[in-house]
């Protein structure tokens, strides 16, 4: 870990407001009430400080268990899917642009993940200017089989080719653009939700106790390293249980693996899906420490969720976790690493609560989504001014190395 040092303050963005009100459209996610995800998060944050800002903003919505038509000022239109793993996301995307392009064209249309490129084409040729939201490194994850991870890829091209903006949402993000593709992309953080208090009845309800258990958010896949942070953890000596909220619908052999590892440890509470966000925060709020093994994303909203939470942080080595946390953290590559970060962590209590006020004092400096929805306004609004990277982009090849 690094010395804790004092750090510069971000300056927000400098606020350039267009000109009139405009109609935008958020097209790719499981839209709103958020209830899922990082894109749903950014989706409602962003989208209820546009219309509070006096622009007309529709999201595109599937799942929803509410079927209202607006939520919190944004319209919300509400199309089906294929319950498929492979076709849900594109199959709705495609009826949102059908959608998109036989009514009224909006302004600028915001498409979330580059698997959706496909849908950007059919955008733009209704006169409709596009910013893709390129997520994380999608093709490197394990649940993607070779034909899901190569299609990724091709998405990834597909898409700088195709899109007049380009979003990254971490500076490790924006470089691999930059490496692979020679092309901008727009850097347009996540906001963290900041967290000063939290009721403790939840987390008794499950026999806990404030600063007295370790705690791990994240879906059961290998990309996000929550097996070797249980196998990490039952080797330590360490007293505070390790408490790990998470599932995942397609990873039935890698589930079996963290719960065969967990066995048997008293210490080690496997609680499944929490889908009660006000519990999540007390989770979070309550925890000694959180421990993220995430290593494919770029700035990962749980990440951002515990750091506004003024948690201390133990993370996959990599370098999306670092840039976001500063530094300010204890970083792991491996089972035998965890295992050492806990031992160490019952020996010495001084430098965790130092941690956890720096991480939410970052949180706070550099991680607003006033300042995030101030950005994707901007964007907007050069769009929809004719701003556009896709004469320059609509020939790139993949020239850099694979990371």
């Amino acid at each position: 870990m690094t010395s804790i040092l004092s750090r510069p303050v971000a300056e927000a963005p400098t606020a350039v407001v267009p000109d009139r009100a405009l109609r935008i459209a958020m097209i790719g996610t499981r839209g709103v009430p958020a209830s899922y995800g990082g894109f749903e998060t950014a989706v409602e944050e962003v989208g209820k400080r546009l219309v509070e800002r006096g622009h007309d903003i529709t999201v595109y919505t599937r799942g929803s268990e509410h079927r209202e038509r607006e939520y919190l000022g944004m319209r919300v239109v509400h199309l089906p899917a294929l319950r498929q793993k492979q076709l849900e996301t594109l199959s709705h995307t495609g009826l949102s642009a059908l959608h998109a392009v036989s009514r009224k064209a909006p302004d600028a249309a915001f498409v979330f993940n580059a698997a959706n490129s496909p849908f950007v084409p059919l955008l733009r040729a209704r006169g409709i200017p596009v910013a893709l939201h390129m997520d994380g490194l999608e093709w490197k994850r394990s649940k993607w089989g070779a034909r899901g991870r190569a299609y990724y890829r091709w998405a990834e091209q597909f898409g700088v080719r195709s899109a007049d903006a380009l979003i990254a949402d971490a500076p490790g993000i924006a470089d691999y653009y930059a490496d692979q593709f020679g092309v901008p992309t727009e850097l347009i953080r996540y906001g963290a939700p900041i967290i000063e208090s939290a009721p403790i009845d939840g987390i008794t309800a499950l026999g806990l106790r404030p600063d007295g258990y370790h705690l791990v958010v994240a879906r059961f896949e290998p990309e996000n390293h929550v097996l070797e942070i249980v196998e990490g953890y039952r080797a330590s000596g360490a007293a505070a249980p390790l408490v790990v909220v998470g599932s995942a619908p397609y990873a039935a052999e890698y589930t079996q693996r963290i719960h065969t590892a967990a066995a048997g440890d008293p210490r080690i509470r496997l609680l499944g899906g929490v889908f009660d966000q006000d519990l999540l925060d007390a989770l979070y709020f309550h925890a000694r420490t959180y421990v993220h093994g995430h290593s494919v994303g770029g700035t990962n909203p749980s990440l951002l969720r515990a750091m506004g939470a003024g948690t201390a942080v133990i993370a996959w080595d990599v370098n999306f976790n670092r840039e976001t946390l500063d530094d300010l953290g204890w970083f792991f590559e491996d089972a035998s690493e965890v295992e050492r970060h806990f031992t160490d962590l019952e020996l010495d209590r001084e430098q965790v609560p130092t941690l956890s006020a720096a991480v939410q004092a970052r949180a706070k400096d550099n991680f607003r989504w006033d300042d995030v929805a101030t950005a994707y306004e901007n964007l907007a609004g050069r769009i929809a001014a004719g701003s556009s990277v896709h004469a320059s982009a609509r020939r790139a090849q993949r020239v850099g190395a694979t990371v």
